[in-house]
């Protein structure tokens, strides 16, 4: 009698414990399972801005149901998903409209940012209009730019996403280097295209290393557009268009299923 009521002691014991550790395995695992939640921040080159297929309701924001964000989306299926990536937006621009959606379910966060920041659209249009010593120089002044504010913007950035949405593994998609050189190709001067190459490098470093210092992934998208760059012949990328300014220098619905797509399943 003492030894069966032992034994059923100790087997209640151990029932009780597994409950516990299955229970709070559980818990644990439907936390986890309840940041699920895909947001999408951004700029152009994330809202899909060249894609085409633009949403109506995205107004002058161009959200493309072609743009890697949706794609990713519609591949995955997420609890939820939230695209508030805008054309033409700025840091400033993503902490003011844009991280309405993070909240504690936020479980997967994509970013392009910066590169309007560092200006972007002007650099492109000094290139095409003025001579290789002003391409150069406005080059520079991004560059320095890039140096000196750039950081802390990113920072101001990358830290209210940390606070928002603590759960979310975040994933920066850098930008892809324009031109392939050495090419026999209408329009910029080599001397150019390389300064551009060069910059879009520089700022994809400056990018890496401050998604890095926050614990963030970042997404290289240099090597998928390899071979798909300008003046390839096979080009992701849109050049210059005089009839739809807004689409030049901005990835083809193909740069983002290719290019973008791939590198952010990855890293996702």
């Amino acid at each position: 009698m003492r030894r069966s009521r032992i034994t059923a002691y100790v087997t209640s014991l151990l029932l009780a414990v597994g409950f516990a550790l299955t229970g709070a395995a559980t818990a644990q695992a439907s936390g986890t399972a309840a940041a699920t939640g895909y947001v999408a921040l951004g700029d152009s080159y994330a809202s899909g801005v060249g894609a085409g297929s633009y949403i109506s309701s995205s107004g002058d924001c161009l959200r493309s149901t072609k743009a890697y964000p949706y794609l990713w989306a519609a591949a995955h299926s997420p609890s939820s998903f939230d695209f508030t990536a805008c054309s033409g937006a700025r840091t400033g621009d993503v902490l003011a409209n844009q991280l309405g959606p993070l909240s504690s379910s936020t479980g997967l966060v994509s970013l392009s940012i910066g590169g309007n920041d560092a200006g972007f659209a002007d650099v492109m249009t000094t290139c095409v209009l003025q001579s290789d010593s002003g391409c150069l120089s406005r080059i520079a002044t991004a560059k320095a730019y890039v140096d000196s504010t750039l950081p802390g913007q990113l920072d101001s950035v990358y830290s209210a996403i940390s606070s928002k949405a603590p759960a979310a593994h975040v994933v920066v998609l850098g930008y892809p280097r324009f031109y392939k050189l050495g090419a026999t190709c209408l329009g910029l001067s080599d001397t150019k295209r390389a300064a551009i190459n060069d910059a879009a490098d520089y700022l994809d470093s400056a990018i890496a290393k401050r998604a890095a210092d926050h614990g963030f992934t970042f997404g290289d998208i240099r090597s998928t557009f390899t071979g798909h760059e300008l003046c390839s012949g096979s080009a992701w990328l849109h050049s210059l268009n005089l009839l739809n300014i807004t689409e030049s220098y901005h990835p083809t619905a193909a740069g983002h299923s290719g290019g973008y797509l791939p590198v952010f399943t990855s890293a996702a």
